[in-house]
């Protein structure tokens, strides 16, 4: 059953990273280089990707940011992204787990949220733990700054 349940993990995965090529392709080809009307399409195009249910950038910038974490779920339909728990090799007995939401296929603050959950190891069970809101809004903050340079880059060509 463990194996099953590894297999199936590992399956989804590889989809989810092969489908993260397809979508940098599609940009890049919707981008073009270098003239203005161009640029300008390629930031409304951006906005409108319609591979992925949400805006590419916090897409791409939400999975880079969560990939020191296993992912248990990837859904760039529906824009969320879910990690298993993380466990810091530095700080034995605390592991965290990430939910990251993409609520909307443009690219402004709002339209993303991430929630936290924490547990500490209390003779030998895991036990609910509060996450501070500054974790989460570091969280949101590291997104939504990768996604921004992201689209500056894709911009500037």
């Amino acid at each position: 059953m463990v194996r099953a349940a590894t297999l199936a993990l590992s399956i989804g995965l590889a989809f989810s990273l092969s489908a993260c090529d397809f979508i940098q392709k599609d940009i890049n080809k919707t981008l073009g280089k270098g003239e203005p009307d161009k640029v300008r399409a390629a930031d409304l195009a951006a906005s409108n990707v319609t591979t992925i249910g949400v805006n590419a950038y916090l897409w791409r910038a939400a999975l880079d940011t969560l990939s020191f974490a296993p992912l248990v779920q990837a859904d760039a339909n529906s824009g969320v992204i879910v990690t298993d728990w993380y466990q810091n090799p530095n700080t034995q007995g605390d592991r965290v787990k990430v939910t990251a939401t993409i609520l909307d296929r443009d690219l402004r603050a709002d339209a993303l949220r991430v929630a936290a959950s924490r547990q500490v190891l209390r003779n030998g069970q895991w036990v609910d733990a509060p996450v501070t809101a500054a974790t989460v809004q570091k969280l949101e903050e590291v997104i939504l700054t990768k996604a921004r340079d992201l689209r500056r880059n894709a911009i500037a060509g």
